[in-house]
């Protein structure tokens, strides 16, 4: 185990290093200029040359690269150059918000989809496997946008039953999100209950599976106290390597409900040439997903002792 976690380690450094160098090296060739995207196009020499001097892009390309790794491994980034707020504090605060639109429909979307899948693994090969298959594809058919908009208009327009956009904190946030939470559960139950489905139904056909029917076991004891934990493996991928994703939020739920999380703050910053906040975003992304996929291979020997790690 240590051998591997200090392989791994390793391994996350050089993608972090190469992330870190690829971002920099693409923002500095094909980014506009911040500082002229900042003063205008008419500023004067002087004005751009100490603005240039105050955010330090008159220094080398050498230099300006190692304080970028300096701030990375302290996890201080600067200020925003729009509006000078730290960019710690600035993408804590938009996290918080992501999460608070993210984490309850990616909780209540796992038990659901679980439990659909079960269900239909159960009835496998009939009417309501046919159907739910049917329904699901149709689902992950139309696309996210649509659903949105449609929602969007149909609920909060139309009906008044939901704010059309907006965002508060404390006990009112859920008034806000509601409306967000059913389409974010829309969008990615379709998904994650055919793929749950397809990997019962693998496990189902098992010698072991087998073995528990022919010693008397109801087919739904089967299926959760057999099926179910030997199908934990690819529900433990697809579940972990989705944590990242909620902390960055959603660019297209926040931006249409003016919701201030990372999603909408990405967006902002793309067109304000906020180049700090996306370079810090983009390296806080890449760490988040070398974190996560070595929780991955940790949690594969807790859920099934077979596996070693090598």
């Amino acid at each position: 185990m240590t051998r591997f976690l200090l392989r791994r380690l390793g391994q996350a450094l050089a993608v972090v290093f190469g992330v870190a160098l690829l971002t920099f090296l693409l923002f500095h060739a094909f980014a506009p200029d911040p500082v002229r995207a900042a003063l205008g196009q008419h500023a004067n020499a002087s004005s751009v040359a100490a603005l240039r001097a105050q955010w330090g892009l008159d220094r080398p390309l050498l230099q300006q690269f190692w304080l970028f790794l300096s701030q990375i491994i302290h996890f201080d980034f600067g200020r925003s150059f729009v509006n000078g707020d730290d960019l710690a504090t600035l993408i804590g605060n938009g996290a918080w918000v992501s999460l608070a639109v993210t984490v309850p429909p990616f909780v209540a979307g796992l038990l659901i989809s679980v439990a659909v899948a079960l269900f239909v693994a159960y009835h496998r090969g009939g009417r309501i496997d046919r159907l739910s298959r049917a329904l699901f594809v149709g689902g992950m058919s139309v696309s996210a946008l649509v659903y949105v908009i449609v929602l969007q208009y149909g609920l909060a327009y139309k009906l008044g039953w939901f704010p059309i956009n907006g965002y508060a904190g404390g006990w009112a946030a859920p008034h806000y999100l509601l409306l967000p939470w059913l389409i974010l559960l829309a969008v990615s139950i379709g998904p994650d209950v055919r793929l749950y489905r397809n990997v019962l139904l693998n496990e189902v056909r098992a010698d072991h599976v087998r073995t528990a029917r022919a010693k008397g076991a109801s087919e739904a004891r089967v299926l959760v106290r057999h099926v179910l934990p030997n199908a934990a493996i690819p529900i433990l991928t697809n579940t972990v390597s989705s944590l990242p994703f909620l902390i960055l939020g959603s660019l297209l739920l926040e931006r249409f409900f003016s919701i201030p999380g990372i999603g909408d703050l990405v967006v902002s910053s793309l067109a304000n040439g906020d180049f700090p906040v996306l370079k810090a975003v983009t390296v806080l992304s890449a760490l988040a997903l070398v974190a996560f996929n070595l929780l991955t291979d940790l949690l594969y020997v807790w859920a099934d002792p077979r596996v070693r790690l090598a």
